[in-house]
Parts: C-alpha cells; sequence; structure tokens
C-alpha cells in the first residue's frame, strides 16, 4: 500500500533546476572570489606575472586534474560522492581567503595555495556533475538543459561579484568580501545533500531516453543499461580535435586574475569596481549560454564557430588602457567563457559514447587547462603589451576556427550522441 504522504519523484527538469541552484550559490562563492582574487594577490605582494601563474596555475590544475576524477567516476560510478567532496573544497577553501591579510610574509603563500585548492575542489565535483547533468538533459535537449543550468550557474556568476563589490564598498577592505562567501558556501552545501537524498540515481533519465523500445519494460531496463555501459570504449579523433581547438580559444582569454590585476594596475577603476566588471562578464556568459544551448539543439556544433571569433578580440581590448575597451573586451570574455562552460559541454556529450564521458570530460579538461595555464602566463609575462599578446593569440585563433570547422563537419558524417536536429518535446 502507497504511504499517502510519499514523495514523488523528481522530474529530469527539477534534477537540472536543482543542480543550476548549487551552482548558483557554489559559483556566487567561486566568482565572488575570483573577481577580486588579481587584487588581493597584488596588495599581498604578487607582480603580473605571479599573479598570471597562480591564478592560471589554479584554472589549468582545475581542468587538469578531471584527467584523473573523470576516469573514476566512470569505473566507481559514486558521482556524487565525488561531487559533495569537490563542491565542500571550495565552501571551505574561500572563506579562509579572509585570514591571508593578517598573516604577514607568508600570507601570498597561504592565499595562493587556497586559490589553488579552490580549483582543485572544481577538478573534483566537475567530471561527476557534468555527468550526473548529462542524464537529466538528455531528457529534456542537452543544449537546452546545459544552457539552462548555465543560466542559473551565471547568476550566481554575477551576484557574487555585485555581493563582493558591495561588501567591499562599505568597508575599503577586500578581507570582509570573502569572509561573507561563508553563507551562500554552506547553504550550497545543504541543497546538495538534499538533491541526493531525493534523487540518488539520475542516471535513469537517460536509460529510458536511449534504450531500444524492446528494452523499456522492467524485466530488460538492466540489459539495456549494461549495453549503453559497454557501447563505446574509444576516444573519438573528432573528440581529440575539438578539445584542441578548445585549448587553443582559451590560451586566447588570457584570463581574469590578470585582467583585474590590470584594471587596478592601470587605475581604470577603483578596487570596489572590478567585481563590477567580472559581473558584467559574467552576465554576457549567462545570456550566450543560454542563446547557444538552444541554437544548438537545432544546429549542433556549428554554433561554437563563434568561439574563436569573440576571443580574438579579447587581448587588446580588456588589457588597453580605457574603460571602454575594457567593458567591450570583457562581455566578449564573458560570451566566450558562457559558450565553454555550457554548450561546448553538450557537444562533448555528443561526440562521446555514454559509457566513456566522464574519461572524455577529463581529457578535454586537460586541454583546456593547458590552454588557460599558457595564456595566463603568456598575459602575465607580456604584461602591460596587449599588442605582443594578440600578435601570439589571434593567429591561433584562426588555427581553432579551422579546427572546429572540421569537428563540425564530422560530426554530421559520423554522429555518436543525439542529431544535431533533436529538440525536446
Amino acid at each position: 500500500m502507497t504511504h499517502p504522504r510519499e514523495r514523488r519523484p523528481w522530474t529530469a527538469w527539477q534534477v537540472v533546476i536543482g543542480f543550476g541552484g548549487v551552482s548558483l550559490a557554489v559559483d556566487l562563492v567561486a566568482d565572488g572570489a575570483r573577481s577580486i582574487a588579481g587584487p588581493l594577490l597584488g596588495e599581498l605582494g604578487a607582480t603580473a606575472l605571479v599573479v598570471g601563474l597562480v591564478t592560471g596555475s589554479a584554472e589549468a590544475l582545475g581542468f587538469i586534474l578531471r584527467l584523473v576524477s573523470g576516469p573514476i567516476v566512470d569505473r566507481t560510478r559514486r558521482y556524487w560522492n565525488a561531487a559533495i567532496a569537490g563542491y565542500a573544497l571550495t565552501a571551505v577553501s574561500i572563506p579562509v581567503l579572509a585570514v591571508t591579510p593578517f598573516l604577514g610574509a607568508i600570507g601570498l603563500t597561504v592565499a595562493s595555495a587556497l586559490i589553488i585548492l579552490e580549483r582543485i575542489g572544481k577538478a573534483v565535483r566537475s567530471p561527476a556533475k557534468t555527468v550526473l547533468l548529462a542524464f537529466a538533459a538528455n531528457a529534456v535537449g542537452r543544449g537546452r538543459g546545459f544552457g539552462v543550468h548555465k543560466l542559473l550557474d551565471q547568476i550566481g556568476a554575477f551576484s557574487g561579484p555585485l555581493l563582493v563589490a558591495a561588501v567591499i564598498a562599505a568597508t575599503g577592505m577586500l578581507w570582509p568580501a570573502f569572509a561573507v562567501l561563508l553563507v551562500p558556501a554552506l547553504l550550497a552545501m545543504a541543497l546538495l545533500l538534499w538533491m541526493r537524498s531525493r534523487v540518488p540515481d539520475p542516471s535513469g533519465f537517460e536509460t529510458v531516453e536511449t534504450a531500444p523500445a524492446e528494452a523499456r519494460d522492467a524485466a530488460n531496463v538492466e540489459a539495456a543499461h549494461e549495453s549503453v555501459e559497454h557501447s563505446g570504449r574509444r576516444i573519438p579523433v573528432t573528440f581529440l580535435l575539438f578539445s584542441a581547438s578548445t585549448a587553443l580559444t582559451a590560451l586566447g582569454l588570457v584570463g581574469f586574475g590578470v585582467l583585474s590585476f590590470h584594471l587596478t594596475d592601470a587605475a581604470i577603476v577603483p578596487l570596489a569596481g572590478v567585481p563590477l566588471i567580472f559581473a558584467l562578464g559574467m552576465l554576457a556568459a549567462a545570456i550566450a549560454a543560454v542563446v547557444t544551448g538552444r541554437l544548438y539543439d537545432r544546429w549542433g556544433g556549428a554554433v561554437l564557430l563563434v568561439v574563436p571569433l569573440l576571443a580574438s578580440g579579447v587581448p587588446l581590448l580588456v588589457l588597453s588602457d580605457g574603460i571602454g575597451g575594457a567593458l567591450v573586451g570583457i562581455i566578449l570574455w564573458g560570451a566566450a567563457i558562457g559558450i565553454q562552460d555550457s554548450t561546448v559541454k553538450a557537444l562533448v556529450a555528443d561526440l562521446v559514447p555514454p559509457a566513456r564521458r566522464g574519461t572524455a570530460y577529463g581529457v578535454f579538461a586537460v586541454f583546456q587547462g593547458v590552454g588557460t595555464l599558457a595564456g595566463a602566463a603568456l598575459a602575465g609575462a607580456l604584461y602591460p603589451n596587449a599588442i605582443a599578446i594578440a600578435a601570439v593569440t589571434v593567429p591561433l585563433q584562426v588555427v581553432a576556427l579551422v579546427l572546429l570547422i572540421v569537428v563540425v563537419r564530422r560530426q554530421r558524417r559520423e554522429p555518436v550522441g543525439p542529431p544535431a536536429s533533436f529538440t525536446a518535446a
């Protein structure tokens, strides 16, 4: 007999929105901190090169270590455990940055370590979270599902810098801005634990949608899942070409650590204005993620051809000496970041068989990490010569565009995931 108050199972959209809520709260914390990481390190004695190396290394580790965490979650299928552990690292490390200005000579070292630790947390959680999200997004349209998730994610990424800016404006100091981020960090962990209790296995969404018709009855569900699990063991060449293209694009985006350092070093905006510039970039990212997510479900990977074009204009604009150039540049930067963090992942899911997606997201992240570190180090080493930086990055965006065109053509000839014309009901 069914208990009258038995809880109904969550729908795919509820899972997508739930993960969006977690990402909203966590990105409020992480991106609130990222928006002032450069000024914090500068205040603690770092040069532009040190800022580039620290923030670039942090971002790179956040990507590269997914090559380890991705295969682990593929093998163990303990997606929730990895997601919770990774989010917890962010929830702890960011608020502790509040104490670094009081640590004297070791403050810079501790702050650098905490910034890197936070990105390691992202590496731990990201493949697991993305696989969980991909299961649910499959039932609503991957482009749309990832796009909506990214919209909520970017609301947090937009709100965090605004909160940080308000605290800095009120206190005139950086450390209280980090301390206040403890509140959304705790809320994110509470929501994540609640989600796990309600949706212990989101893979059911994909099994229902992708299993053959004759295997959808209860007696054959397990056999269908086994078929999906072993449907592909090789990483496709098309996926590797796409990863290389993304690495080149990431290199051209420079990294906000150097950008934020430049905004204060060149006195373009006051300290409290730096998070507002970052918030503008996150707003552009949210809009770009939703728009390209919907277009991806109709046009496939062709919509991503815009990313190298956006990246080609970033260095000259964001490292200019005027506020106008910086604002336009940060919009281009944010739009490219938003597409890379949402719609790009939908294409990865469609290029790789389900049983290899955790590994694929890890491999893909290595390419992103190497590109991100190279871009930040290049910008830090050549700073403040924006023309020299652009002379290296712009030709690489041409190469990225050519590779992406090849990927789009190969995907149309050799599809792995849902067809580009798939539209959710």
